[in-house]
Parts: structure tokens; sequence; C-alpha cells
């Protein structure tokens, strides 16, 4: 049988602040209430009072206004303890500035201990001026009595160079920031070829990696270049999410995405998001969301292919409310978008239109507007274009033969759809994302009512691709943890 654990353990403490904080019982209320209870040390009792940690203590007092205090856990434990063994004691300077953390008066954290302990001197300071809130450290420690004006001359320029080392410090270099950058464009090129769950773990792992350094300090240049890498790796775990079938949880990530975009100015990434976004709202089935996306994202002028994929995901939504002009017109924009394009893409892999797929949404929206044979010249087109590609994205891929299996059928050759599927079927179950399995539905849909739709073919076609659908990486997640979401 498991011993009940000890008087004041951490259970314990939280416990009893919980219960006091509904009760309406102030900090101060639960800190003499810990003392009273577990023989607390005054600052010990403060700090559990407040539910913190030694190392969040010692956050505090490392950011602290005023002339630099280097504190860690153990410091902040050694501080506490004093004036018992294995203790250190705290400076007036340290005692303030727990006092500003904690939102006590330095009163608060001594007892009669303590004061017995302090030097003469210290106890002059506190007898001289003891306020009823310490608002800044110096108040307390400075203003037992009027500084010489020379004095303050120097103490205005030391809170200067303080602040000034503040702000110069960081906790990310430049060198670590390209890795981040780096790690980020090869989560984008490895997703088009890799296994998606793998793939969403590794992209949301750096993304939490780079929260947390955002919540740090670092230069504005630094949190800019922080707010770019995180922008993308949210856009990849929208895109990632939609692919699993989470389409909540996708769109989610890219309003996330969009923030970051703005944090930091960049206006290659706000055109990404939008992209993102736009394919998120086509899939979710909010159609003008799409347009209007996809249309806000062409409004910003960047480099890279970028332009071409916002007018083709405008074209995509355009087909599917039957609007064929506009469609027509925005695949006429993305051809212009290629042949203007200057420079690269940033990050490349995901976030990169090359021709094939360009192709593959042409395809794609000319079937559904009723002209098969220019679909299935530009699906021929697309996997010739990949057949030369050394990274073949095989969600892309997929696409391209299902719209090829589509044009066929439209065209009168139902004899070829099959072999036109061949290498879909062929995909493992894992690699089955959500707009993959949506277009084999369709296709399956639209052979029923044709007029071979009850030849032995087409039926065994249809049947093949219901069995397929029923084992899809959504379906699979959807048995598991459900980790999209994060």
């Amino acid at each position: 049988m498991t011993p009940p654990p000890p008087q004041g353990s951490k259970a314990d403490r939280e416990a009893l602040r919980h219960e006091m904080t509904a009760c309406g019982f102030t900090t101060e209320q639960i800190a003499v209430e810990m003392r009273s209870r577990w023989r607390m040390r005054p600052r010990e009792a403060w700090r559990h009072a407040l539910g913190w940690t030694l190392q969040k203590a010692a956050d505090r007092l490392s950011t602290a206004p005023g002339p630099a205090i280097a504190a860690d856990a153990s410091l902040v434990a050694k501080w506490e303890k004093w004036p018992g063994p294995s203790s250190r004691r705290p400076t007036l300077h340290v005692l303030a500035a727990l006092a500003v953390a904690y939102g006590c008066t330095v009163e608060d954290l001594l007892d009669i201990e303590d004061r017995r302990a302090l030097p003469e001197g210290d106890l002059r300071v506190l007898d001289h001026h003891v306020p009823e809130q310490t608002q800044q450290s110096q108040e307390v420690v400075h203003s037992a009595a009027p500084e010489p004006a020379p004095d303050r001359v120097l103490a205005a320029a030391a809170e200067s160079a303080s602040w000034a080392q503040r702000a110069e410090s960081t906790n990310v270099g430049d060198i670590a920031l390209e890795q981040l950058f780096a790690d980020v464009q090869t989560l984008a090129g490895d997703y088009l070829t890799g296994d998606p769950l793998l793939m969403f773990r590794r992209t949301r792992e750096l993304r939490d990696r780079v929260f947390r350094l955002l919540e740090g300090h670092q230069p504005p240049r630094q949190s800019a270049d922080l707010y770019v890498s995180a922008g993308y790796l949210c856009g990849l775990l929208a895109w990632m999410s939609s692919d699993l079938g989470n389409l909540r949880a996708a769109d989610t990530h890219g309003r996330t995405a969009w923030l970051c975009a703005e944090n930091a100015g960049h206006a290659a990434l706000r055109a990404w998001v939008c992209s993102t976004r736009s394919k998120v709202a086509l899939w979710d089935g909010r159609l003008r969301d799409a347009v209007n996306h996809a249309r806000r994202g062409a409004l910003v002028t960047v480099d890279g292919t970028v332009g071409a994929l916002l007018a083709c995901q405008e074209a995509d939504a355009w087909s599917i409310l039957g609007a064929v002009d506009e469609a027509e017109g925005a695949l006429t924009r993305a051809i212009q978008a290629r042949d203007n394009a200057v420079g690269g893409d940033d990050v490349g892999g995901l976030f990169s239109c090359p021709q094939a797929r360009q192709e593959n949404y042409a395809a794609a929206v000319h079937l559904r507007i009723g002209r098969p044979q220019a679909a299935l010249a530009e699906t021929q087109t697309a996997l010739d274009l990949m057949a030369s590609q050394p990274i073949r994205a095989y969600g892309t891929e997929a696409q391209i033969h299902i719209s090829q299996a589509a044009a066929l059928l439209d065209c009168g050759h139902p004899e070829g759809v099959m072999e036109a599927l061949l290498p879909v079927l062929a995909m493992p179950a894992e690699r089955r994302m959500g707009p993959v399995t949506q277009r084999m539905r369709e296709l399956a849909a639209t052979m029923t009512g044709r007029p071979v739709a009850d030849s032995n073919a087409t039926t065994a076609v249809r049947r093949t691709i219901v069995d397929w659908c029923s084992d899809s990486a959504p379906q699979q997640l959807a048995l598991s943890s459900g980790e999209a979401a994060g």
C-alpha cells in the first residue's frame, strides 16, 4: 500500500491554495496559513501561495528591473532557507525584487529570525523607509536618504546600461535561427514523400520548440525570424490536419499561422498562409471563403510560385461552384503568374507549386466544367513532368491518376479507367490522405448512372474503389489518439 504524502507536499500545498483561493482568501492569507501549518520560512510561503516553482521565481528575478540579478532555482532555495544552515542571505535588492514579483512588501518576506540576522545597515534602511507597496526595487535600497545630484546621474546611467544589457540579451542565436528554418524546409519537403503521421509528430515537436523560444527574450529581429518559422510550421500542421481529415483543427492552425505572419510582417508567409487557408476552406465546403483567401493572398507581391498556386486554388473553388468563366479566368492568371514569377520559394516542398502541381489543378477544373479532353492532356503532361522530378509528391501524383481515370471515363474510354488507377490502388493505407480518398469517392459516384455503369468492368472498378476507401489515413487516425488536433 502506498504511504500517504508527507504534510506540506506539493499536493497538499496545491489543494490548500486552490481551496483558499476559491473561498476568496488573499495571497497574503494563504502564505500565513502555509507558514502556520507547515512552519515555512516567509519567502518560501509566499512563493508556494502563488503556486510558483523555484525556477519561475528565479526567472522573474533575472528579468526584474534595475541592477541585474543572476538567480537560479538553487540560489532562490538558499535565500528562502536563510538564516538556516546551507543558506545564503538575500540582499535588500534581492528582497525588494522578490517583493515586486510576489506583489507584497519587503517586510512581508521577513520574520523575527530574519531581522535578528540582518546587518545593522540593512535594518536602518528598512526602519527608515517601509513602503506600503514596493513598486521598484530601487525604492527600498536607495530611498533611505536623498542621493546627491551626481549620484543620481550615475544611477540613471547605470539603469540605462542595465536595460541595454537586457535588451541585447537573447535566448536564441543566429545560427540556431538558421538551423530552425532549415528544419522547416526539410519538413516541408519530407511531407511530400514521407509517412504523414510521423511527419505530423516531427512538425508539432519543432513548432513547440519555436513557441517556447518565443516565450523567452530576444531582440525584435530574432523574434520576427522565430515568428516566420512558427508561421510556416503552423501552416504545415494546417495542411497535414486537413489531409488527415480534421478540418476544424486545420482551421485553427491556419489562424495561428496568419497571426505569426502578421507579427513577423512577412509578405511571403502571408501569401502561403492564404493558400493553406484556401485549401482548408475548400475541403470544408466553404467555397466562397476559399475564393476569398486565394484572392487575398494574390494581393501580396512576392517571389516564387505561390501566385500560380493561389490562382489554381481560386479556379478550383469556382469550378465546384459551377462558375465556368471565373474558373477559366483564374486558370489563365495561374499561367501568367508562372510566366511572370521571379526568384524561388523560400521554403519549397509543400510550399511550392511546380508545373506538375499546376497541371493537376487545371485537369480537375476542366473535368468539372466539362472539358475532359483538355483534362486528359493535362494529366499526361503532369505525369511526364513528375517522371523527370527527383522528388515525387505521392499525393499530387495520385490525384493526377484519378483525374486521368475520370477524363478517360468522360471521353468514352471506360476500359482504361482501371489501368489509370492502378498506381493509386497500390498506395498503402497510411498514405491515403483525405483529398485523395475524397476524389476516389467522387469518381465512384460519377460512374454510377453512366451508360456503362452496369458493365462488369465498371462494377469491378466501383467495388474496388469502395474497398480501397474503407482503409485510409484519416480513418486510421480516428481509431488512434487523434493527435492531428494538436
